[in-house]
């Protein structure tokens, strides 16, 4: 059927909008009146926050660092140049206490430093022989350049590697007390992506367990209990944006028992919780620096031991 137009009075047409219009107006008027009213209702008794609150949340927002004063509060963040009870253990000028290669470790610019080159690669540790811990913190700075990895031993003992032998392009030191065997707080410079994950994982160096809790994991183990993922701290990847490339970082070390806990540049990188008493990473130790592969520098400064027993 073709389509017609249809003629309408022009109005009725807007004598029919009158009603329409009124009813809209009105309910936009109850609309309104009912948002006036919740936001001026009185405040029930029940409702009224009482007086010292209401102080202590103008002081510090209730849960904020201010708000000491009642509710919760943040921790302070900790200041990594305190040292309250920490034992300085380089001089920064001699190498007093420490037993190392001495073609391979020197005194430069207030550093301990290590050079691995291609004519002269090493893969060997320095140690500190003043000081043997179990529990204890230990803060340092550290930095890698050219290439090559590096670690911190701790709760570790010198001792030939049986069945270890180095190669030409990474030799093991011949001297038995230039290499350690224990806990080690990773460090290395990012030659390709899989050697710059390493840096903050717990390695146990010298044993069977190597990588335990690789960066952005927390792992437990235990007597007959190989090492199981717990949960995780931060993609493994991301981790990397803490760590600073051919400068220094902020390296943080805490020993509690069977508790471990490795920080860089005041973020967490891995967490192991061994509860096997007998093993390499339960004993009292000493502390030492790796250098490995070249071509490596490897520079450390500043470090301090907080010994707990």
């Amino acid at each position: 059927m073709p389509w017609q137009e249809e003629t309408v009075n022009p109005s009725a047409k807007n004598s029919n909008l009158v009603p329409v219009a009124t009813g809209f107006l009105f309910g936009a008027a109850v609309v309104c009146a009912a948002l006036l009213l919740g936001h001026t209702r009185p405040v029930s008794a029940q409702q009224a926050v009482p007086a010292g609150q209401a102080a202590g949340a103008a002081q510090g927002q209730g849960r904020g660092r201010g708000g000491r004063g009642g509710g919760f509060h943040e921790p302070d963040a900790l200041n990594f140049d305190d040292h309250n009870g920490y034992t300085q253990i380089f001089d920064g000028k001699t190498l007093d206490g420490w037993d190392g290669d001495p073609s391979v470790w020197h005194v430069e610019d207030g550093s301990i430093v290590g050079l691995s080159t291609v004519e002269h690669p090493a893969h060997s540790f320095i140690t500190y022989k003043g000081l043997t811990a179990k529990d204890q913190d230990i803060k340092l700075e550290i930095k890698v350049e050219q290439g090559g990895g590096s670690g911190i031993q701790y709760r570790s003992k010198t001792g030939p590697w049986p069945g270890r032998p180095g190669n030409a392009q990474n030799p093991t030191a011949t001297n038995p007390d230039w290499l350690m065997t224990g806990p080690q707080a990773d460090f290395w410079f990012p030659v390709r992506p899989q050697a710059e994950v390493y840096n903050g994982q717990f390695y146990t160096e010298n044993s069977p367990l190597g990588i335990v809790a690789w960066r952005g994991e927390m792992v437990e183990m235990g007597p007959g209990m190989p090492p199981q993922l717990v949960g995780t701290i931060a993609d493994r990847r991301s981790l990397g944006g803490y760590v600073k490339t051919n400068d220094w970082n902020q390296y943080m070390i805490i020993a509690r028992g069977g508790t471990f806990v490795h920080i860089i540049n005041g973020q967490v990188m891995a967490v192991l919780v061994d509860d096997d008493a007998s093993d390499v990473n339960n004993q009292p130790g000493i502390i030492g620096i790796e250098i490995e592969s070249a071509p490596s520098k490897v520079s450390v400064r500043n470090i301090w031991v907080k010994k707990l027993n």
